[in-house]
């Protein structure tokens, strides 16, 4: 087995410092920048008539779609560096998946903008208001309870692992990693397939979330065979739990999103101070 987690890391390794380099998140972020103004430039020539009806039918009429397509981006390259996140820990993992929700909140606003008229007016379109303050707000909150979350997971204590199982729990990890790394490679051209061809399908982001709901599931199984005792269970347990209340939010009406990713997020804030708490206790007492 330690040839195999051998060879996981160094298959993984490599990948995680790419993503990571510096050069290469000021690549993205330029491309980033070029595509939103590429998509502003395409918009206005199709409103204009300028394009050819083949590519016409793909692209819309409204500019408000470049500022959805740019926060589908940014949120599929927080997706890949969730991904990346995976062999660290539990709660760290968990606390990532708090900001893509933050994230898809923002980019629903914005989604819900893309339906209004240009110009834009009030009247007619109080509904779709509503949506856009009740997912931004949520989002805002989210944010600020994934500060505090963040804030109590510095302070947090976990059972120690033998040097010998960190590399072999991180490696199994990591395998898993790359994985899933396949599995929304896979997705993402299908649906970008699904979208060229002008087929109707689900968004790809919300199918691998339930990949990843799934993952949390078997990571907190493997860390079984590596943390045995019921604290651990229980803690891991809980965080995934978690995740699977986010995955119920995004199949839920906009103001049930909002209302199941704050409950989402005071669970694993709660799920975080009594766990410290009791294991400071119990160390006490041993």
């Amino acid at each position: 087995m330690n040839y195999i987690y051998e060879k996981i890391t160094y298959a993984f390794d490599p990948l995680h410092y790419l993503w990571e380099h510096e050069k290469l998140h000021k690549k993205i972020s330029f491309t980033l920048v070029l595509f939103f103004l590429g998509s502003l430039i395409s918009i206005e020539l199709n409103r204009q008539g300028f394009l050819p009806s083949s590519v016409a039918d793909l692209i819309p009429k409204n500019h408000f779609f470049a500022v959805q397509a740019a926060f589908t981006v940014v949120l599929i390259l927080e997706v890949i560096s969730l991904i990346f996140t995976i062999p660290c820990s539990f709660s760290r993992s968990v606390g990532k998946q708090f900001e893509i929700l933050a994230l898809i909140l923002i980019r629903n606003a914005f989604k819900t903008l893309s339906y209004f008229p240009e110009p834009i007016t009030f009247e007619g379109n109080q509904q779709a208001i509503q949506t856009i303050l009740s997912d931004g707000f949520g989002a805002l909150i989210i944010f600020a309870l994934l500060g505090y979350y963040y804030r109590i997971q510095a302070l947090s204590a976990e059972e120690k692992m033998r040097p010998k199982d960190i590399f072999s729990f991180v490696a199994a990890k990591k395998g898993i990693a790359i994985l899933l790394l396949v599995a929304f490679t896979y997705l993402g051209l299908s649906s970008a397939f699904l979208s060229i061809t002008g087929q109707d399908h689900p968004d790809f982001l919300h199918s691998f979330y339930t990949i990843l709901i799934l993952t949390d599931i078997l990571v907190v199984l493997l860390s079984q065979c590596f943390q045995p005792s019921f604290y651990a269970i229980f803690r891991n347990s809980g965080f995934a739990l978690s995740t699977l209340i986010i995955r119920i939010a995004l199949a839920a009406p906009p103001h049930y999103m909002v209302l199941l990713g704050i409950a989402a997020a005071l669970f694993a804030i709660f799920l975080t101070l009594i766990s410290r708490s009791l294991f400071l206790r119990k160390h006490r007492y041993h």
